[in-house]
Protein backbone atom coordinates (compact mmCIF):
# COMPACT_ATOMS: atom_id res chain seq x y z
CA UNK A 1 0.00 0.00 0.00
CA UNK A 2 2.61 2.08 0.71
CA UNK A 3 4.39 1.34 -2.26
CA UNK A 4 1.13 2.44 -4.14
CA UNK A 5 0.91 5.95 -2.06
CA UNK A 6 4.38 6.97 -2.96
CA UNK A 7 4.06 5.67 -7.16
CA UNK A 8 0.91 8.49 -7.08
CA UNK A 9 2.18 10.88 -5.10
CA UNK A 10 5.78 10.97 -7.39
CA UNK A 11 3.64 10.86 -10.31
CA UNK A 12 1.68 13.81 -9.10
CA UNK A 13 4.90 15.88 -8.47
CA UNK A 14 6.56 14.79 -11.80
CA UNK A 15 3.32 15.96 -13.88
CA UNK A 16 2.86 19.63 -11.73
CA UNK A 17 7.01 20.03 -12.02
CA UNK A 18 6.95 19.25 -15.77
CA UNK A 19 3.81 21.50 -16.48
CA UNK A 20 5.68 24.75 -15.33
CA UNK A 21 8.11 26.01 -16.90
CA UNK A 22 10.69 29.12 -17.46
CA UNK A 23 10.91 30.58 -20.70
CA UNK A 24 14.08 33.08 -21.68
CA UNK A 25 13.08 36.39 -22.97
CA UNK A 26 15.21 37.46 -26.37
CA UNK A 27 17.46 40.37 -24.68
CA UNK A 28 17.97 41.62 -27.92
CA UNK A 29 14.34 41.16 -29.63
CA UNK A 30 12.56 42.71 -26.36
CA UNK A 31 12.70 46.83 -25.63
CA UNK A 32 12.04 49.00 -22.71
CA UNK A 33 11.11 52.25 -23.56
CA UNK A 34 10.83 55.14 -20.61
CA UNK A 35 9.38 58.51 -20.29
CA UNK A 36 9.91 60.73 -18.28
CA UNK A 37 7.61 64.31 -18.34
CA UNK A 38 7.66 68.00 -16.96
CA UNK A 39 4.10 69.91 -16.84
CA UNK A 40 4.36 70.78 -20.57
CA UNK A 41 7.08 68.47 -22.68
CA UNK A 42 8.89 64.94 -22.11
CA UNK A 43 12.01 63.09 -23.00
CA UNK A 44 11.91 59.39 -24.05
CA UNK A 45 14.60 57.08 -24.30
CA UNK A 46 15.44 52.97 -24.11
CA UNK A 47 17.50 50.82 -21.47
CA UNK A 48 18.30 47.36 -22.21
CA UNK A 49 16.97 44.09 -21.00
CA UNK A 50 20.25 41.73 -19.70
CA UNK A 51 18.19 39.04 -18.36
CA UNK A 52 14.79 37.48 -17.69
CA UNK A 53 12.43 35.18 -17.76
CA UNK A 54 8.10 34.50 -18.03
CA UNK A 55 6.96 31.07 -15.87
CA UNK A 56 4.32 29.79 -17.52
CA UNK A 57 1.93 27.09 -15.98
CA UNK A 58 -0.84 25.19 -18.40
CA UNK A 59 -0.07 27.60 -20.93
CA UNK A 60 -0.90 30.75 -18.55
CA UNK A 61 1.55 33.26 -17.11
CA UNK A 62 2.32 32.63 -13.54
CA UNK A 63 5.30 34.58 -12.72
CA UNK A 64 8.93 35.86 -13.95
CA UNK A 65 12.14 38.21 -13.46
CA UNK A 66 13.90 40.71 -15.39
CA UNK A 67 17.30 42.37 -14.85
CA UNK A 68 17.40 45.53 -16.46
CA UNK A 69 20.73 47.23 -17.76
CA UNK A 70 20.46 50.70 -16.31
CA UNK A 71 23.83 51.44 -17.31
CA UNK A 72 22.28 51.05 -21.10
CA UNK A 73 19.59 54.35 -20.78
CA UNK A 74 19.78 55.84 -23.96
CA UNK A 75 17.66 59.01 -25.08
CA UNK A 76 15.54 59.04 -28.30
CA UNK A 77 13.79 62.11 -29.09
CA UNK A 78 16.90 64.54 -28.45
CA UNK A 79 18.46 65.94 -32.01
CA UNK A 80 20.89 67.71 -30.50
CA UNK A 81 24.15 65.44 -29.56
CA UNK A 82 25.33 67.29 -26.81
CA UNK A 83 22.17 68.05 -25.28
CA UNK A 84 21.39 64.22 -25.92
CA UNK A 85 24.83 62.83 -24.20
CA UNK A 86 24.10 66.14 -21.28
CA UNK A 87 20.89 64.59 -20.52
CA UNK A 88 22.28 60.70 -20.48
CA UNK A 89 24.83 61.48 -18.23
CA UNK A 90 22.43 63.26 -15.85
CA UNK A 91 20.07 60.33 -15.72
CA UNK A 92 23.12 58.19 -14.91
CA UNK A 93 24.39 60.56 -12.11
CA UNK A 94 23.44 60.34 -8.44
CA UNK A 95 20.76 62.45 -9.05
CA UNK A 96 18.86 59.99 -10.60
CA UNK A 97 19.22 56.36 -10.70
CA UNK A 98 23.10 56.67 -9.89
CA UNK A 99 24.41 53.54 -12.12
CA UNK A 100 27.85 53.17 -11.03
CA UNK A 101 26.62 52.13 -7.75
CA UNK A 102 23.51 50.33 -8.73
CA UNK A 103 24.35 49.30 -12.53
CA UNK A 104 21.20 46.92 -12.95
CA UNK A 105 17.63 47.20 -11.22
CA UNK A 106 14.95 44.14 -10.96
CA UNK A 107 11.28 43.25 -11.97
CA UNK A 108 10.03 40.07 -9.86
CA UNK A 109 6.82 38.99 -9.94
CA UNK A 110 5.08 37.87 -7.30
CA UNK A 111 1.51 37.83 -8.00
CA UNK A 112 -0.58 37.16 -11.49
CA UNK A 113 -4.45 37.02 -11.53
CA UNK A 114 -5.80 35.71 -14.85
CA UNK A 115 -8.51 37.48 -16.44
CA UNK A 116 -9.53 36.81 -19.81
CA UNK A 117 -7.65 35.46 -23.19
CA UNK A 118 -4.47 37.24 -22.93
CA UNK A 119 -5.17 39.23 -20.20
CA UNK A 120 -3.40 39.25 -17.03
CA UNK A 121 -3.28 41.61 -13.66
CA UNK A 122 -0.05 41.53 -12.38
CA UNK A 123 2.00 42.75 -9.43
CA UNK A 124 5.37 42.91 -9.32
CA UNK A 125 8.45 43.85 -6.56
CA UNK A 126 10.35 46.75 -8.86
CA UNK A 127 13.55 46.98 -7.25
CA UNK A 128 15.91 50.57 -8.27
CA UNK A 129 18.95 51.67 -6.37
CA UNK A 130 18.23 48.72 -3.84
CA UNK A 131 14.54 50.12 -3.01
CA UNK A 132 11.85 47.94 -3.47
CA UNK A 133 8.32 48.61 -3.68
CA UNK A 134 5.33 47.00 -5.27
CA UNK A 135 3.68 48.22 -8.30
CA UNK A 136 0.88 46.95 -10.37
CA UNK A 137 0.18 47.06 -14.06
CA UNK A 138 -2.25 45.47 -16.72
CA UNK A 139 -0.53 43.14 -19.20
CA UNK A 140 -0.67 41.27 -22.21
CA UNK A 141 0.74 38.21 -22.99
CA UNK A 142 0.10 35.88 -25.85
CA UNK A 143 1.66 32.07 -25.25
CA UNK A 144 1.94 29.71 -27.55
CA UNK A 145 3.37 26.37 -26.24
CA UNK A 146 6.85 27.67 -24.71
CA UNK A 147 6.80 31.18 -26.92
CA UNK A 148 5.20 33.99 -25.33
CA UNK A 149 4.70 37.44 -26.87
CA UNK A 150 3.84 40.27 -23.26
CA UNK A 151 3.57 43.89 -23.59
CA UNK A 152 2.94 45.87 -20.59
CA UNK A 153 3.04 49.39 -19.27
CA UNK A 154 4.49 50.36 -15.44
CA UNK A 155 3.75 53.54 -13.93
CA UNK A 156 6.27 53.82 -10.97
CA UNK A 157 6.42 57.10 -8.69
CA UNK A 158 10.68 57.61 -9.00
CA UNK A 159 10.76 59.79 -5.44
CA UNK A 160 9.99 56.20 -3.56
CA UNK A 161 13.45 55.05 -4.90
CA UNK A 162 15.18 58.17 -3.90
CA UNK A 163 15.11 59.73 -7.16
CA UNK A 164 13.91 63.57 -6.12
CA UNK A 165 15.69 65.59 -8.33
CA UNK A 166 13.31 68.48 -8.89
CA UNK A 167 10.02 66.91 -7.65
CA UNK A 168 7.31 68.77 -6.77
CA UNK A 169 6.69 66.52 -4.04
CA UNK A 170 10.12 67.83 -2.35
CA UNK A 171 10.85 71.20 -3.62
CA UNK A 172 8.81 74.15 -3.95
CA UNK A 173 8.12 76.93 -6.65
CA UNK A 174 10.63 75.00 -9.74
CA UNK A 175 8.53 76.33 -12.28
CA UNK A 176 9.27 75.19 -15.46
CA UNK A 177 11.94 73.20 -13.95
CA UNK A 178 9.58 70.61 -12.28
CA UNK A 179 9.62 67.21 -13.23
CA UNK A 180 6.91 64.97 -12.48
CA UNK A 181 7.39 62.13 -10.12
CA UNK A 182 6.05 59.35 -12.21
CA UNK A 183 7.66 57.49 -14.85
CA UNK A 184 6.36 55.17 -17.35
CA UNK A 185 7.96 52.28 -18.86
CA UNK A 186 6.95 50.37 -21.72
CA UNK A 187 7.97 46.75 -21.50
CA UNK A 188 7.64 44.24 -24.68
CA UNK A 189 8.70 41.08 -24.44
CA UNK A 190 9.26 38.61 -26.40
CA UNK A 191 10.56 34.76 -25.86
CA UNK A 192 13.89 33.08 -27.22
CA UNK A 193 12.85 30.48 -29.92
Amino acid sequence: MKNILFLIFFSFITVFSFSQVSVKANTKASSLKWTGSKITSSHEGTIKLKSGELTINEGKLVGGEFIIDMTSIENTDIEDIEYKEKLEKHLKANDFFGVEKHPTSLIKITEVTYVSESKYKVIADLTIKNITHSVSFDAEVKINNNSYLAIATIVFDRTKYDIKYNSGSYFDDLGNYLILDDVQLNVFLLSEK
